[in-house]
């Protein structure tokens, strides 16, 4: 298995074309005709996920979040990517990140958080000209379900221990936006959408002062985007049946609760 073979398949499920212009979506270390024998799924590429990639036997590191954000100044171990990249092309480790690539993409991390929620009608809170691709989506319940109620599942359903919102007010819960990881450059499209409640990984504190009336709810970065490691581990196995595949077996959020 060539890895521009892989690169070709994440890339028909979220395109380079959806990616925010700031982002830096695509390979980010490696050498497009290397064999890929292995492939270890992550959200973050840390020191200890290169390390477990080599433990695993795996040589391709597939994350949603991108190593690389920058260019480099130089390839030494002043910060962390930078011992990254140095220990990912010592061992012959590809690494390659689909980030916002993959939230605008039909069916991509924005379509997993949809589904575990069970909204139906979705559509795209802010919609990609051109494209049947957006930031964000809207959906219903097809149960209204109390504040308080519907703040307790998706407790249930993410793994969380506690969650950052707006006060509750007894309201019923029918309509939901949404967007993983820092969804609040969404706050107006949610308010215009009619939004009761807008579920996002983490917002700001002034945001909570201009809702228009709609409930604001934070999961956590790391917490509203863990899924997106099943998705891919779950594509790519479809896409290459023989091909070892495993998720990490690290949690790399970085931010701890007391």
């Amino acid at each position: 298995m060539r890895l521009r073979e892989i690169i070709a398949a994440l890339e028909r499920l979220a395109p380079l074309r959806l990616q925010d212009e700031w982002d830096n979506s695509g390979l980010q270390v490696g050498f497009p005709e290397s064999e890929i024998s292995g492939v270890l799924v992550c959200l973050d590429v840390t020191e200890i996920i290169v390390a477990e990639a080599i433990a695993k036997g795996c040589n391709l590191i597939v994350s949603h979040h991108p190593l690389l954000f920058k260019a480099l100044r130089q390839v030494s171990d002043a910060t962390y990517q930078q011992r990254c990249v140095v220990q990912a092309l010592s061992a012959g480790i590809s690494i390659y990140s689909a980030h916002t690539s993959l939230d605008n993409a039909p069916g991509g991390v924005n379509h997993k958080i949809a589904g575990l929620l069970g909204l139906e009608n979705l559509r795209w809170l802010a919609p990609m000209a051109g494209e049947e691709a957006g930031s964000g989506l809207v959906g219903e319940l097809p149960v209204p379900e109390t504040d308080k109620d519907f703040f307790a599942r998706v407790k249930q359903l993410f793994g969380v221990e506690s969650l950052r919102h707006s006060a509750l007010d007894g309201r019923e819960i029918r309509r939901v936006a949404l967007c993983g990881g820092a969804g609040a450059f969404l706050l107006g499209d949610a308010v215009r959408a009619g939004a009761d409640c807008f579920l996002s990984g983490e917002f700001h504190y002034h945001d909570y002062f201009e809702t228009g009336g709609m409930l604001l709810c934070e999961l956590g970065h790391y917490q509203s985007e863990q899924y997106t490691q099943d998705l891919l581990q779950d594509y790519l196995a479809a896409e290459f049946p023989s091909l070892h595949i495993e998720r990490t077996a690290f949690n790399t959020n970085p931010i701890c609760y007391d």
